[in-house]
């Protein structure tokens, strides 16, 4: 075969610029994690498909009881997704509708989104300024007798102050559902010593495996955790049309299943969830070093309640107008960063029919002010050093 100079030329920019692609900054970074476990993943893949099991096949039990030993909980419930998690711990908790749910307007919509959607009403709460989770000193303030479940989010990777929390639900016989689609593995210290994972201290918990997450499926996927055995089995048959067994429907249920290839997947990736979470602790670390001379940034803050498994690592500008030159900034240095979230759940257009009479001020602030950089198992030492070298140069300027 004879082939030009030219088209040699060609083929070689093509190898250069997918070489500099495979080497570029990636805000998440789910390639490189796949090739370190590629032959894992891909046995586990093709074992599947050549089973023929692709409904609740032996992979799914497999992952759920691994799942179970890893956080040291009773029940796991795999479903499709976290947004199907969240919806069907609150079917099955007996919400009724009208019933209120205490939660904060600082997360992504999905918390919100299955209130709404089984017609409850979400009573927004402000969040901590240094933690981002939920504010515990405003649960008093803004309950009331309708008031029938908290969803306290664990946002970023850190627990929310689960014990006053667990507290004021008890006092008040309300249902705690945790969000922990951003902290799996996460422990949650009790003032006695006792240590827990996110997810395993409410009612329920809830996660999402979303590619992303610190612990991520190859599509979606979801789970619901609990110690209680009889919110176990409601939740097992909501998730199931809600059949108490085959072709007998004893509730109105839904259809939410983890399919068997994201369990496979799940269940490698599993095995290496504590090297993932040591990974990102290891960035925190450096970007935080890196930074803690800069007047103008607020870096992470570790709650003595608990730590942090850095879905993301996030930092707070004193100076809100900054906020936006920085990413500009940074994009331009062809460094990925996002803001999480721009805009609260309480003034997205969909929850305008709400009365929403909580002052949310804090809340609406810090979406201005938070920015989050790269974050991912597989970030190299000078991608770090570059990272936070654009970041210094920026505040110098």
């Amino acid at each position: 075969i004879v082939i030009s100079e030219d088209k040699n030329n060609y083929i070689r920019s093509l190898f250069l610029a997918y070489k500099q692609y495979m080497n570029s900054i990636q805000l998440v970074d789910l390639l490189s994690q796949y090739k370190k476990i590629e032959t894992e993943v891909n046995d586990a893949i093709i074992n599947v498909v050549r089973s023929g099991k692709y409904i609740n096949g032996p992979e799914v039990k497999s992952f759920k009881t691994h799942l179970q030993e890893k956080l040291n909980v009773k029940h796991v419930i795999p479903c499709a997704n976290g947004t199907d998690a969240l919806q069907i711990a609150l079917m099955a908790a007996g919400l009724k509708p009208g019933d209120e749910v205490i939660t904060p307007s600082f997360s992504y919509i999905a918390t919100a989104e299955v209130i709404a959607l089984l017609n409850l009403k979400p009573v927004f709460i402000e969040v901590n300024p240094d933690s981002f989770t939920i504010d515990i000193d405003q649960l008093e303030k803004v309950y009331n007798p309708k008031v029938k479940a908290i969803i306290p989010v664990h946002l970023y990777g850190q627990c929310a102050d689960m014990e006053p929390i667990l507290n004021f639900s008890r006092k008040n016989k309300i249902v705690v559902i945790e969000d922990t689609a951003q902290a799996i593995d996460t422990s949650y210290t009790f003032s006695d010593g006792t240590v827990k994972k996110a997810g395993t201290m409410g009612d329920f918990g809830t996660t999402s495996f979303f590619p992303s997450k610190n612990l991520g499926a190859y599509g979606d996927a979801g789970a619901i955790f609990t110690n209680d055995d009889d919110l176990a089995t409601k939740a097992s048959m909501v998730a199931n049309h809600g059949q108490s067994r085959k072709y007998v429907h004893d509730i109105i249920g839904c259809n939410s299943r983890l399919d068997t290839i994201q369990a496979a997947v799940l269940d490698v990736k599993l095995k290496y969830l504590g090297n993932y979470i040591t990974a990102r602790q290891e960035v925190a670390e450096k970007y935080s070093a890196a930074f803690k001379t800069i007047d103008d940034l607020q870096t992470p803050k570790i709650e003595k309640y608990s730590d942090h498994t850095y879905h993301q690592y996030t930092l707070k500008l004193k100076d809100a107008n900054k906020r936006d030159a920085l990413m500009t900034f940074l994009n331009n240095e062809s460094i990925p960063c996002n803001t999480y979230y721009p805009i609260p759940i309480h003034l997205q257009k969909g929850f305008s029919k709400f009365d929403i009479n909580t002052d949310l001020t804090l809340t609406e602030d810090l979406c201005s002010r938070v920015i989050s950089l790269p974050m991912h198992t597989e970030m190299e030492e000078d991608q770090i050093s570059f990272i936070t070298k654009k970041v210094l140069e920026f505040f110098k300027k």
